[in-house]
């Protein structure tokens, strides 16, 4: 290993930033990505049995109670968001990720044990708690991690991971069906969800704690150590690295985590334009996701006559091109930039999901013409839902990421996710299509809106380093927080 001199050997964030892509960061969003994959797996399996779940072999829950059971998990999201991202501020990502994950694994797996809507919807409350602090934790721990130069890329990967996930989970939900018949095929499905304790190990073993969150709590030791060990795996296979530029350097400081109150008043007073579009992205994403994205199962029972067991191979389509869109347009949002792409992002979507909600009013599609206009609306819809996670994790201090992303990730699902799931089945439950347009064209203002904020207040947050987008406390006096320069976009790259 090759440095450039002795006060390189202290600029943590400057190294990690210069790294060339290696197998090491590779591992970082592989270990990251299946913990994301496995789970989106989880999650579309409880989408796609719904329907199994309403008959009378089954839990036989009305249409009422399975929307407010969706709710439920919704609040409990809200409610992990919250107490897990301020949690990852002040104990570490690495820690609150693997908590997060053994959490939602039990929760998922004893969904196979109930035998009432009351059981149902408790363990569903669990699974949203550990799900919601997942986001946090998972954002803050890759935004931290990886370059600044393909951060935009890296983050939206791990957004394809948990649609491929959902792929996954359609096609397993259709072979469990086929297999045990609904009437078992739905428990061992949840049981199948723990799967996801695999990526517990992977986590443990490929992912550090974040450098960066080390220094800042006063542990610059084993963060020079990590980044050490760092330098010498990807100098072993790319020689000499490049010197180490200008950064915002947070050794021998402590920055501790900051307070609740604290952080909101931040939030509010000195961050409101970012804040402004955090909260309209995750405000969109939320309602797509939660209402659109996880209602297509129900319509393709309800309006298309699916036959339950098919319904997989429907999900498994429209999860391959919600996949595809974050994996095809990520490195766009680090070569075109970040207000630019997420605002194109947002107006496709907006355009897609109106005229399919109009043509589905009017009965102009079938089951295989909607799962076309819907994987059209995905592609794109899916990138413009990541660059909410992929923008609140980047424009708000260390000392506060983890919880400006859970807040606003609370924020969306309040808003978007905790109403969504409920308004969705009631209009489905009447029968009438019109009545679900109206979701479609919620949506698409909701995506509209989001666009045109990014448009004009998104930062320009593309190939900068973290220190210089949003500086924390001990960084203030080398880099104020005002708007990222032209110099700052490009000192990384």
């Amino acid at each position: 290993m090759t440095l450039s001199g002795a006060a390189d050997a202290q600029n943590i964030p400057a190294r990690l930033d210069r790294l060339p892509w290696s197998r090491w960061h590779w591992r970082i969003v592989l270990a990251l990505g299946a913990a994301w994959l496995l789970g989106g797996f989880a999650v579309t399996l409880a989408g796609t049995l719904a329907s199994t779940l309403q008959r009378p072999d089954t839990l036989a829950l009305s249409d009422a109670e399975f929307g407010w059971i969706a709710s439920v998990h919704g609040v409990g999201a809200i409610l992990g968001a919250l107490l897990f991202g301020h949690l990852a501020d002040r104990l570490g990502r690495k820690r609150l990720l693997l908590l997060t994950l053994s959490l939602y694994t039990t929760a998922t797996v004893a969904s196979a044990f109930a035998f009432d809507s009351g059981f149902f919807a408790l363990t569903r409350f669990v699974a949203g708690l550990s799900l919601g602090g997942g986001f946090a934790a998972i954002y803050a721990a890759i935004a931290e991690l990886v370059p600044a130069r393909v951060r935009g890329r890296a983050s939206l990967a791990l957004g394809a991971g948990f649609w491929l996930g959902a792929a996954l989970g359609g096609v397993c939900s259709q072979w469990l069906l086929d297999v045990f018949g609904p009437r078992d095929g739905w428990r061992a499905g949840f049981a199948l969800g723990g799967l996801l304790a695999i990526a517990i190990p992977l986590v443990r073993r490929h992912v550090p704690e974040s450098p960066r969150w080390l220094l800042a709590q006063g542990h610059a030791g084993e963060a020079r150590r990590i980044v050490a060990r760092i330098e010498l795996e990807v100098a072993s296979r790319h020689g000499t690295l490049a010197p180490v530029a200008a950064s915002a350097d947070l050794r021998d400081r402590t920055v501790p985590a900051a307070a609740v109150a604290a952080a909101l008043h931040a939030l509010v007073g000195r961050f409101g334009r970012r804040s402004l579009v955090v909260l309209t992205l995750m405000v969109a994403q939320a309602f797509f996701y939660d209402a659109i994205v996880l209602g297509q199962a129900r319509l393709l029972t309800r309006f298309q006559r699916v036959p339950e067991t098919r319904v997989g191979l429907y999900v498994l389509v429209l999860a391959l091109a919600a996949a595809l869109g974050p994996l095809l347009l990520g490195p766009l949002f680090d070569r075109a930039g970040r207000r630019r792409i997420i605002a194109l992002t947002c107006a496709l979507s907006t355009l897609g999901l109106a005229l399919t909600g109009w043509v589905f009013a009017e009965n102009g599609l079938d089951a295989r013409r909607l799962t076309l206009c819907c994987s059209v609306v995905f592609f794109f819809a899916s990138a413009a839902a990541s660059s909410a996670y992929l923008t609140a994790s980047e424009v708000f201090p260390l000392e506060m990421r983890a919880f400006a992303i859970g807040a606003f990730h609370a924020v969306g699902m309040l808003v978007g996710g905790f109403a969504a799931p409920a308004l969705f089945e009631t209009l489905a439950g009447s029968g009438d299509r019109g009545l679900v347009a109206i979701v479609y064209a919620i949506g698409a203002a909701l995506m509209l809106l989001a666009g045109l904020v990014a448009w004009r207040h998104a930062a320009a947050a593309e190939r900068a380093a973290l220190e210089r987008i949003a500086p924390s406390r001990a960084a203030d006096a080398a880099y104020p927080p005002h708007a990222v320069t032209r110099e700052a976009r490009h000192s990384s790259g």
